[in-house]
């Protein structure tokens, strides 16, 4: 097969080389990303005088009816090209005739493959965006119906003190409003137009990058053209979002494991988003937070791939680049699904309120407040701190809490217990009387939701 590099071999590729070499097989999804590039290109290139407006034109009639047939499904993309370029103008050559062959002037490969990975990354990212933000309104969602469902709030693993479920999920509120964050950040980096530096030195014809940067939705254009056609920093800074995205999910992702389990029977989670055991029909997985769990690593896997293939690399391109494509589709793909399937296992899961609340009395989440009302009755924390562990032993030994002790019983432990610890230590009381910012207590929360209900009114990224 003929190829755009040709005419300086005396003999064809080795088959099992081309094949190694040829990138068509993954990167035929930038084919939409490789047209509307050209087009812009072949504007360009009219607008400076380098094509005239009938090539300009042909070129671009062609190249459209390309694009339409390709999605219509009337033209097959031939994956026996090197890449997703070579079939494009392969295809317009084939189509217009020799106005096709005028297309490249001005461009090399590699600024091309640049900019089609550049384009597409910036699409995914504005995908991403959209997806945390329809999770972030589930999350937002569960916070306004649960101000006062109380649970035990965690470190260790071992049950601290109480907390709402409404407090619980706004933490993930701020990972995931942090995720965003980083995504925005990212898209204002990268979002500088590659095309015009050539294979690495730009070119001698009088190219109007600025032009074809303000077509194709850029900021501006890369400053230096060898950085140009070597840089994967923003792909490297995606996936490392995408890493973190990933992490927030896993995390969330374990709680909901552990509260599905039999111990805790903090939730139900809906029948679509479980699966049963072959051999055990009492079982109810959790497997669409497991995957979640489990696809983290391959990721992080991706980042790290990236990561081990520029670092040694000198300027400017190198065929190492190559290997950009496949992990960080794969990582942009998986991240997708994982949001997806796990905001609809969020708005399908079921909560037992009675259930989370008993197990935030029986852990002794009010410890801390029990000894917060002996210093309200004159006694040092450090002493307060000594009685109450003692109370709390004195309730391990008789399989009690400390709401259920009588008065006399308190009395027994330390004089200063009045009638008014019951209510002290109530887990209505425990987690109202906390208001400061960031805090459980309803009105603290409330003020976070309208916070969080007016953050997801803003326009979203771009």
């Amino acid at each position: 097969m003929a190829q755009l590099w040709g005419g300086r071999f005396t003999k064809a590729t080795d088959q099992l080389v081309y094949d190694f070499n040829a990138s068509i097989r993954f990167d035929r999804r930038l084919f939409e990303q490789d047209i509307r590039g050209s087009l812009a290109h072949a504007a360009m290139l009219a607008k400076q005088g380098i094509l005239t407006e009938e090539e300009k034109e042909a070129i671009s009639g062609g190249l459209q009816g390309i694009l339409e047939d390709v999605k219509a499904g009337r033209l097959a993309i031939d994956e026996t090209q090197e890449d997703i370029h070579s079939f494009v103008e392969a295809a317009l050559i084939d189509r217009i005739g020799e106005a096709g062959k005028k297309l490249h002037t001005g461009r090399s490969r590699n600024d091309q493959v640049a900019l089609d990975m550049r384009l597409y990354t910036r699409e995914r990212v504005l995908e991403t965006d959209r997806l945390l933000k329809e999770l972030l309104e589930a999350i937002l969602h569960t916070m306004e119906e649960n101000l006062e469902t109380y649970m035990p709030g965690f470190t260790h693993l071992q049950k601290a003190q109480p907390i709402t479920l409404a407090h619980h999920y706004g933490a993930y509120f701020e990972m995931f409003r942090r995720d965003r964050g980083r995504l925005k950040d990212i898209y204002r980096r990268m979002n500088y137009c590659p095309l015009g530096a050539g294979a690495l030195a730009g070119t001698t014809y009088p190219l109007d990058r600025e032009y074809t940067a303000s077509l194709l939705g850029f900021d501006g254009v890369t400053g230096n053209s060898m950085d140009s056609v070597s840089d994967r920093d923003y792909l490297i800074e995606f996936l490392s979002a995408l890493s973190v995205i990933m992490m927030h999910l896993s995390r969330f992702s374990e709680e909901i494991i552990i509260w599905n389990s039999n111990e805790y029977q903090f939730v139900e989670l809906d029948d679509a988003y479980s699966t049963g055991s072959s051999i055990m029909p009492q079982k109810k997985n959790p497997d669409i937070a497991e995957l979640v769990r489990g696809k983290t690593g391959r990721v992080y896997g991706a980042l790290v791939s990236l990561f081990t293939t520029m670092k040694g690399l000198p300027l400017a391109y190198n065929k190492d680049m190559q290997e950009d494509k496949e992990v960080a589709f794969d990582a942009m793909d998986t991240v997708r699904d994982c949001i997806v399937l796990f905001t609809g296992m969020l708005r399908t899961m079921k909560f037992r309120p009675e259930r989370m609340a008993e197990s935030a009395m029986n852990g002794f989440t009010n410890a801390t407040d029990a000894a917060d009302y002996l210093v309200g009755k004159g006694v040092p924390f450090r002493d307060a701190h000594g009685i109450v562990g003692r109370l709390v032993l004195y309730c391990i030994e008789r399989n009690t809490s400390i709401d259920r002790l009588s008065m006399e019983e308190l009395k027994g432990i330390c004089d200063k217990f009045e009638e008014d610890i019951y209510e002290a230590v109530s887990l209505k009381t425990c987690v109202e009387k906390r208001l400061t910012t960031g805090a459980p207590g309803s009105e603290a929360m409330k003020e976070a939701i309208r916070r969080n209900r007016e953050y997801l009114a803003e326009e979203a990224l771009n």
